[in-house]
């Protein structure tokens, strides 16, 4: 296939530090090295952790300087070029990737997680331009060609919120949870109800919990048995006690909240797993003793490292796991920041370009 010819300049929504603000600005297309796809992108879904940036926090994703910056990572296109040091990729391919730039893929950091390594990883939409652009340069050990059941503009939450979804499940699998065995999943919005959807598919029984019940309603959709309001049924607890017969075997919690992490330890049976996803702007603690004598364990997870992703995509094409996305033009990117921040929507709001 013909390389399609590539502009010079492209659109970007870039966050501004100078006023806490996003524009839309006209940036050069990305050059790419050698070991890089250029990628057409087809379509860029707004993260949480996008949000990050407007908000202080101590976890580490903090801007570098004042210079403009391109945000989110999170999105999928089509190959219009690659470097001479890239392998099993083509022209014309739809494509999905990580959201990680400047890494090694070698070091033993990187085998945990790519902001580990030693190199210095710099995380797009913070540290380094992200992808709500036209253009993405990527390197082509962080990306995986679509199957063709999978196309691109569908494909784009996956590649975050759907894979940090999958190993937030499937690690509490990993970690001993059974088929049958009970798992309360807190906060079903953009990761969530991905994640309700890949815990059914593993055979989970699932509780949903949030304090929005458009989003507990798209949970029952997905596969949740019970989904319950956190702000509004004040004996929350007591039910999931009854429901379960003594607690849950894990609880996966999705959101920002360092509450929602103080009360999870509450739902879980002795041993149940406390898998950590979603990063509170301040540091979690816990009774070490509780950690000690195993009334509980405490597991991350994350969207973990590329070579994982066949298996991951493989899953989620067998079980037809996908986001519901609402689409809007790059032009809309503060409304649809506004929306992620009231929660006045169902699964991912994303920008489909042209």
């Amino acid at each position: 296939m013909v390389s399609p010819k590539i502009p010079a300049t492209q659109k970007a929504a870039q966050y501004h530090r100078s006023d806490n603000a996003i524009h839309i600005n006209e940036i050069p297309v990305p050059k790419p090295l050698p070991t890089d796809l250029l990628v057409k992108t087809i379509c860029s879904s707004l993260c949480r952790s996008d949000l990050m940036n407007f908000e202080p926090n101590d976890i580490g994703l903090k801007l570098e300087s004042d210079v403009p910056v391109t945000l989110g990572h999170e999105a999928a296109g089509v190959i219009v070029s690659a470097g001479p040091e890239c392998k099993g990729f083509k022209v014309g391919d739809e494509v999905g990737f990580l959201p990680a730039t400047n890494c090694c893929y070698e070091c033993e950091g990187c085998q945990i997680h790519q902001m580990w390594c030693e190199k210095g990883c710099k995380m797009p939409g913070h540290a380094a331009d992200g992808f709500f652009q036209e253009y993405i340069a990527v390197d082509w050990r962080n990306a995986i060609v679509l199957p063709a059941e999978l196309r691109a503009v569908e494909a784009a939450p996956l590649f975050c919120a759907g894979v940090t979804s999958y190993h937030g499940i499937d690690d509490c699998r990993l970690a001993g949870l059974k088929e049958g065995e009970w798992m309360a999943i807190i906060g079903v919005g953009g990761l969530g109800h991905l994640g309700v959807q890949y815990a059914h598919a593993m055979g989970f029984k699932i509780i949903a919990l949030d304090i929005n019940d458009i989003q507990l309603e798209e949970a029952k959709e997905c596969g949740a048995d019970y989904a319950i309001n956190t702000r509004t049924d004040k004996d929350y607890v007591k039910k999931i006690k009854e429901i379960t017969k003594g607690g849950c075997h894990a609880v996966v919690n999705y959101t920002n909240s360092k509450a929602a992490y103080e009360s999870a330890t509450d739902l879980l049976r002795i041993n149940g797993i406390l898998m950590v996803v979603g990063l509170p702007q301040e540091p979690l603690s816990f009774n070490s003793m509780f950690i000690a004598l195993r009334k509980f364990r405490v597991i991350g997870s994350s969207n973990k490292i590329p070579r994982l992703l066949p298996e991951f995509v493989d899953f989620s094409v067998k079980h037809g796991i996908k986001s519901k996305i609402a689409y809007y033009k790059l032009e809309q990117i503060n409304e649809m920041i506004d929306l992620m921040k009231e929660g006045k929507f169902r699964g991912r709001v994303a920008v489909k370009f042209d």
